[in-house]
């Protein structure tokens, strides 16, 4: 794992993943929540390789801008692409688009943590 290892995730606004479907808004564009899940998931699978056996990735803090709409319809993709390493801690630049441009962008954390440890600390 190094700073600058980017990771880009392509997707498409739907039904679904309108805002007036998740809850967040009353209007058929992108949520901010769906436009966030795909920046989150673009982080984890920018480093998820480079992770010792039995680790994983979890989030830990999520700063964005959601700067644009996007229809239903039109395609969009997020890219991650890490900052700086500091022990267990992996910092991100996160930035979402479609055809038109930047939708939305931001920051990301995500902490390495043993899967095991942690869900049995979760169950408890």
């Amino acid at each position: 794992m190094r700073v600058g290892t980017t990771c880009t995730l392509h997707s498409a606004v739907t039904e679904s993943n309108t805002a007036a479907a998740v809850g967040s808004g009353d209007m058929n564009v992108l949520a901010t929540p769906a436009m966030a899940a795909l920046m989150e998931q673009a982080a984890m699978r920018a480093v998820a390789d480079s992770l010792p056996e039995g680790s994983t990735t979890v989030g830990c803090r999520l700063d964005i801008s959601h700067i644009r709409a996007t229809v239903e319809g039109r395609a969009f993709s997020a890219t991650a692409e890490v900052t700086a390493i500091e022990g267990r801690s992996i910092t991100f630049a996160l930035q979402a688009s479609d055809d038109k441009g930047i939708i939305g962008e931001g920051t990301h954390i995500r902490v390495i943590v043993d899967r095991k440890r942690f869900m049995d600390k979760a169950l408890q």
